[in-house]
């Protein structure tokens, strides 16, 4: 294989033969890569954690493929997903795609083919000049190091926090919706108790109060939206 910038991927595959043949593939040329074996713990990881690319298989115990790749895009994961299959009929193919998977590989595959597919999609999901870097106002994030500023001052979040506010800055200034908020939060287990606003609340101190302009703003009766606080 040519030398590339590593990736981190998350290889969701509940056979252990093909997944043990793609690690080995990859990890030999310094990617990192995570593994979940069933849909509930791949959804999960996908909404926990940033990945330059998923590999989705599409019959899965607990949640299917397609569903995994719904949800995903419902709650804002913009990750490029690539999708194993054996089912090789163009309805399968179409809906995958349209669930938003960005490409569609059919089993038994050449993995030198795989990781073309995977690079092809990093590309054309990032751009030439991709920075991962998202700048709302005053307020950076670096997806990479995982820092959140505002001008220039560091602001610590605990996980739940992090991932909210990326889930908002990635659509900011659209407001999103406390139900896509508890999905990238607890996916099909939201608790009883209002946790989302105690998160809502600890996190408007940490990025609002000790700054002139407010950013985090609460939509009456939908969510909460990210807005920039310059010419404010």
């Amino acid at each position: 294989m040519c030398a590339r910038t590593p990736l981190k991927i998350l290889l969701v595959e509940d056979s252990q033969q093909v997944a043990e043949t793609i690690f080995d593939y990859f990890e030999g040329d310094g990617h990192h890569l995570d593994y979940a074996a069933n849909g509930t713990l791949g959804l999960q990881l996908a909404l926990q954690y940033d990945y330059d690319c998923i590999i989705l298989d599409v019959m899965l115990p607990g949640v299917d493929g397609i569903e995994i790749c719904s949800k995903l895009r419902e709650s804002g994961v913009a990750t490029p997903i690539i999708m194993l299959t054996a089912r090789d009929t163009q309805q399968d193919m179409l809906q995958g795609l349209n669930g938003g998977a960005d490409d569609y590989i059919i089993k038994p595959f050449d993995l030198s083919l795989l990781e073309a597919r995977i690079h092809a999609v990093v590309r054309r999901v990032r751009g030439d000049g991709f920075k991962k870097i998202i700048n709302v106002g005053s307020l950076q994030i670096d997806l990479q190091q995982r820092l959140v500023t505002r001008n220039e001052s560091v602001l610590r979040l605990n996980p739940s926090c992090y991932k909210i506010l990326l889930l908002l800055a990635q659509q900011s200034p659209k407001p999103v919706s406390r139900e896509s908020l508890e999905v990238a939060l607890w996916q099909d287990e939201v608790p009883d108790q209002d946790l989302l606003r105690r998160h809502m609340y600890q996190l408007r101190k940490i990025i609002d109060k000790a700054f002139d302009a407010e950013m985090l703003v609460t939509v009456p009766k939908f969510g909460y939206k990210l807005v920039s606080d310059e010419n404010t």
